[in-house]
């Protein structure tokens, strides 16, 4: 099977995936057979909205030649956006939340085609259901809510103080110098900017075994002024690390050869409007782990403290002997 090389600007590679064609529009239809004799016959029903929108994009080079969770989130929220309308002022309804289910792993080799549902559009809400799918069968599948921006009650929970990003090493100061493929991968091969406050787990288990951790993140480069690429890359970034407080509570390392781990669900609820290609502050902590599964719950904060985003997602977590 031919792989794709890794991309000589994982940046302008973000960009690029992002970027998704529009293929057109398939119709659904369900048909149903009325009587069950001999006079029995064939009627056509449509469930829903029988229009659907379909776009397709390629996906980014990974060492495991398995698609990033990450990137189908955020080409998900592409293909949604894409189908909602505009006020009357002319400004897209933003994202305010998502729900998915990682349903199968990803070839990075393959397309990746997106079927869009218009669910239904309110006044105030629009719905949207995508599923992503390779060679007919989904990987993905993802509901998304878009709101008219309005006012109301206002609270959040306030960012931890805690060292700043420039004052912490990027995982190339700590990796870059290392000869290894997933070293290097690591270190250059993302477009997301990513510094741990505490110790990261890549190469050994944490001194201190708790179930929370924080980290500095941001796009390596300056993205478009569209809210919707912000949020999409925000969802991409959102994957990083967040079942890592599940493994730093238990004493476990990335390179731990009997760890198996997989996502299987994310959410995401978008607060407050913010830039990804700026520093955000992203705490995670773990409520629970059982069963092979693990729990991990993150927010996210912009430098001057305001709550921009909210994440959860369970995962499979398992040690084989």
């Amino acid at each position: 099977m031919q792989v794709t090389p890794p991309h000589p600007d994982p940046f302008a590679e973000l960009l690029e995936i992002l970027d998704l064609d529009h293929l057109g529009t398939a119709r659904m239809t369900v048909s149903a057979r009325t009587d069950a004799g001999p006079e029995s016959f064939l009627t056509e029903q449509i469930l829903g909205d029988p229009d659907r929108e379909i776009f397709e994009g390629k996906s980014q080079w990974q060492p495991h030649r398995r698609v990033f969770g990450g990137q189908v989130l955020a080409q998900t929220i592409i293909a949604a956006g894409r189908t909602v309308g505009t006020d009357a002022g002319g400004v897209p309804r933003p994202i305010h939340s998502l729900h998915g289910y990682f349903v199968r792993p990803g070839d990075v080799a393959r397309p990746i085609r997106f079927s869009v549902e218009r669910m239904r559009d309110g006044r105030s809400f629009s719905t949207r259901r995508v599923h992503a799918m390779q060679e007919g069968q989904v990987i993905l599948s993802m509901t998304a809510s878009f709101q008219e921006p309005a006012g109301g009650l206002d609270h959040q929970d306030t960012m931890p103080d805690v060292p700043g990003p420039e004052t912490l090493p990027s995982v190339a100061d700590k990796y870059g110098h290392v000869d290894h493929p997933a070293a290097k991968h690591l270190a250059y091969g993302r477009p997301i900017d990513l510094r741990h406050v505490r110790e990261d787990l890549w190469s050994q288990p944490a001194a201190e075994q708790v179930a929370h951790q924080e980290l500095w993140l941001r796009a390596v480069g300056t993205l478009p002024d569209d809210p919707l690429v912000h949020a999409a890359v925000m969802a991409y970034a959102s994957d990083y690390a967040l079942l890592e407080p599940v493994i730093r509570r238990h004493g476990i390392a990335w390179v731990d050869r009997r760890l198996r781990a997989a996502s299987l669900d994310h959410a995401m609820w978008f607060h407050r409007p913010a830039r990804a290609d700026e520093w955000m502050l992203y705490t995670q902590y773990s409520p629970s782990a059982q069963g092979g599964r693990g729990l991990g719950m993150g927010h996210m904060f912009t430098p001057d403290g305001r709550l921009a985003a909210t994440v959860a997602q369970e995962g499979m977590l398992r040690l084989k002997g």
